[in-house]
């Protein structure tokens, strides 16, 4: 890696500031913890310059619960979404996906919003200048082709986020800041199926913040995440479950899943389970949704259909457990 690049950084009182400088300044990038973005500057995938710098915005980091109704500041670090009493108490998975997401020292500095807004990620692409260019570059930044489809019209960079799975499953919708003002969009509309354009993010907009519907009577979530190695390291795939059950038969399920697509997946088709018993026949049905929806491709280290298997497994695992918990 190199060292950081030459830049200006601003930083903004409030949240609106923010909003303002990033719609006057709009090849700005914005900067709160940082894990994501100071590692792509240093492998010269990105040059801004300037950084727009969150981290010390008043009420960017709040947590408030409304009868089980969570509303949490983009902000917030993975080791506080890891260690807060109200989401321990509320939304255990939201604690267990940031206990899993890398190492203590990131979990200190990553914030909630760029979890979400995170870099897609390729074994094509995550590398240095000079190895990237003797590779003539690729599609996501620099080239014309997607080195794992060479054939295709898109880039095919895996979104590897931990959180997003259990705030997808649990119907999360998201704040989104201009200079003009707010709108509120489900969180599954944040996303794109674009590895080099996954955010649905207009120009000068900013997530502020998230919030979570309460979640329905005796419905539990569950979390799970595959990875090479046990710490520090991205997932090849993550899964959260949002189960309830009426006289042991399906009331609501929602699936969401991370690391096999260029975004965060809902699993589609879920309703259709509605009414069954969670049986050999009901985990077979949601694996094969999953197999079909999931698209893992050579952008990792590991073959494709791996992934496709792991997320499978993980899905109907803690689809399962939930069941009998």
């Amino acid at each position: 890696m190199h060292a950081l690049p030459e830049f200006t950084l601003r930083r903004p009182a409030t949240l609106a500031e923010a909003a303002a400088l990033l719609a006057s300044e709009p090849q700005a990038r914005l900067v709160a913890g940082g894990t994501d973005l100071l590692p792509n500057l240093r492998r010269g995938l990105e040059q801004p310059a300037t950084l727009i710098d969150l981290s010390g915005l008043g009420g960017f980091a709040s947590v408030e619960d409304s009868d089980g109704a969570l509303t949490l500041g983009a902000g917030l670090t993975l080791a506080a979404l890891a260690e807060h009493p109200v989401i321990a108490a509320r939304l255990p998975a939201l604690a267990e996906a940031a206990r899993a997401a890398a190492g203590p020292g990131h979990r200190s500095a990553a914030t909630l919003g760029g979890n979400l807004c995170q870099d897609t990620r390729c074994v094509f692409y995550n590398q240095s200048e000079w190895w990237r260019a003797a590779n003539k570059f690729c599609l996501k930044r620099g080239g014309t082709t997607c080195h794992v489809a060479p054939q295709g019209e898109r880039c095919h960079a895996a979104f590897s986020g931990d959180l997003a799975p259990v705030l997808l499953a649990a119907g999360a919708e998201v704040e989104l800041q201009t200079a003009r003002g707010s709108r509120w969009l489900p969180l599954v509309q944040l996303y794109r199926d674009d590895g080099a354009a996954h955010l649905t993010l207009e120009a000068g907009e900013l997530l502020a913040r998230l919030r979570t519907p309460a979640p329905a009577r005796g419905a539990v979530c569950g979390y799970r995440k595959a990875r090479v190695r046990e710490a520090m390291d991205f997932p090849l795939a993550a899964v959260a479950v949002m189960l309830s059950l009426q006289q042991g038969r399906i009331a609501s399920l929602a699936v969401g899943l991370s690391g096999t697509n260029s975004h965060p997946l809902l699993l589609a088709g879920t309703e259709a389970l509605v009414g069954q018993a969670v049986d050999a026949d009901l985990l077979d049905k949601v694996g094969k949704l999953v197999a079909k929806q999931v698209s893992p491709m050579r952008s990792t280290v590991t073959p494709s259909n791996y992934r496709r298997q792991v997320a499978t497994a993980l899905v109907q695992r803690v689809l399962r457990e939930l069941a009998v918990a």
